[in-house]
């Protein structure tokens, strides 16, 4: 006969110390998990996963897939799909961690590592978590800017008041939220559908670019293009998120019944991690259709994109669309960033403020640079700021993927849902490619 899980007020064996209080503790087991068909109970996963793939297509990729899509067509296509192979194994065992733990990631590394290290994992996670903020602010203001003609200088300040935003939507209840999200997802869907259509892209290149090439170990300017889309797919912060998410279902305590509330999460996570590669994909596509192929190769800048949109598509409608979408991502990307803040400060710490301050703190954090940025180099500036935002999230991603991987891989710590070994070997693959990319990076920046 299966046994609940282990009290969360009580120690467990396998971890140093004891879970304080649930994941994100206001919205914890509070979606039922209703009794019925298999469809019925899959429906009521519906939803983590799609505030999980806003993080794959924040205003930070954008950056990184129209420069690495100008400047070298469709061959950076092959990183797109990797890194999203990367991140659904990885969101999987996110998945798997907050099962069968009933901790998410913060909270995990807090009980199994000894104190030095997880505050110093917490300042990581916190370094992560301020540069998708960044970018979530510059992109946030360009995409008005575009839309609206409201300075960036004025529309990196209008972002603070988001948070007024994500409080409405948790108070009422977490499925308005997700719901919020997926609607902004569809207008994003439908936008880049208009924009291939309007650019023709060359579909016999858009399948070769696919399959992985040499140069990208060769050239330092692809890599780090490269190591940017990496960065800007799989995000430190998703990891944290995610597992906190998963628990606002109530799914039972039984082995049985946390089996299938894995099963129902892992697909969640995947079909809409597939949406995400589709919008990535269409990103790339539309830069290396619209830019690269008419000589545009060193368009790196949102603003540029979005003007360089209508002589070369012939429409007005197309810059349009493109600030649409970008203004759609970067009101998502608020959402998801807030709450995995306050999964991380609350997780490793266990210190709780109110929502608003969170945000505003984080907020605050990345507006200054933002701001000053905009006011001493315009939007260039911004653009150079995008990119290397997504490179020190590439670089911060060993410090959460590696412990992902090691608790996941514990039969101390996870009991009977620990990770098969093939999956554990998989996802050891994939962090040491992450490594050995980021190596890579820091070897060329010393040497050049």
């Amino acid at each position: 006969m299966d046994q609940p899980a282990p009290s969360s007020l009580t120690p467990e064996a396998g971890w140093r110390r004891g879970q304080l209080m649930p994941p994100l503790p206001e919205v914890n087991r509070s979606i039922a998990v209703r009794s019925g068909s298999t469809w019925k109970r899959a429906a009521a996963f519906f939803g983590p996963g799609y505030l999980v793939a806003v993080g794959y297509m924040d205003p930070g990729n954008w950056a990184t897939s129209i420069a690495g899509g100008s400047k070298y067509g469709y061959a950076l296509l092959s990183m797109v799909l990797i890194s999203n192979f990367m991140a659904v194994i990885l969101q999987a065992l996110c998945a798997r961690l907050a099962v069968a733990s009933g901790r998410d990631l913060a909270q995990a590394c807090r009980d199994a590592y000894p104190r030095p290290v997880a505050w110093g994992l917490w300042v990581l996670a916190e370094l992560a978590i301020c540069a998708t903020d960044l970018a979530e602010v510059i992109g946030t203001a360009i995409g008005l800017n575009l839309l609206f003609g409201i300075p960036l200088e004025i529309g990196v300040v209008i972002t603070a008041l988001d948070v007024f935003l994500i409080l409405y939507l948790q108070k009422l209840g977490f499925r308005w939220v997700e719901a919020f999200i997926i609607t902004l997802l569809g207008v994003i869907a439908i936008c880049f559908g208009i924009q291939i259509a309007l650019a023709s892209p060359q579909w016999g290149g858009v399948i070769r670019g696919f399959a992985p090439t040499t140069e990208l170990f060769s050239n330092p300017d692809m890599l780090y293009l490269a190591l940017g889309i990496l960065g800007a797919t799989v995000m430190p912060h998703n990891l944290y998120l995610h597992s906190g998410i998963v628990q606002t279902r109530a799914y039972g305590e039984t082995l049985p019944e946390r089996r299938e509330a894995m099963r129902f999460a892992t697909l969640d996570s995947t079909i809409a991690l597939t949406f995400a590669l589709t919008i990535n994909a269409s990103l790339l596509i539309l830069a290396a259709a619209a830019f690269h192929h008419t000589g545009r190769t060193e368009v790196a800048e949102l603003g540029d994109a979005h003007s360089l949109l209508q002589p070369l598509l012939g429409t007005a409608i197309a810059p349009m669309l493109f600030g649409l979408s970008l203004l759609c991502c970067g009101l998502n990307s608020t959402v998801t960033a807030t709450m995995a803040g306050q999964i991380v400060m609350e997780g490793f710490i266990n210190f709780k403020i109110a929502p608003w301050l969170r945000r505003l703190v984080t907020r605050g954090l990345a507006i200054i640079p933002a701001a000053a940025v905009t006011i001493a180099y315009g939007e260039s500036g911004s653009g150079k700021l995008l990119i290397f935002s997504q490179v020190v999230l590439s670089l911060q991603l060993p410090f959460a993927v590696v412990p992902l991987v090691t608790l996941t891989a514990s039969k101390a710590k996870m009991g009977e849902l620990v990770a098969p070994r093939w999956l554990t070997a998989l996802a050891g693959v994939i962090a040491a490619i992450i490594i050995g990319l980021n190596l890579k990076l820091l070897l060329d920046f010393v040497v050049g």
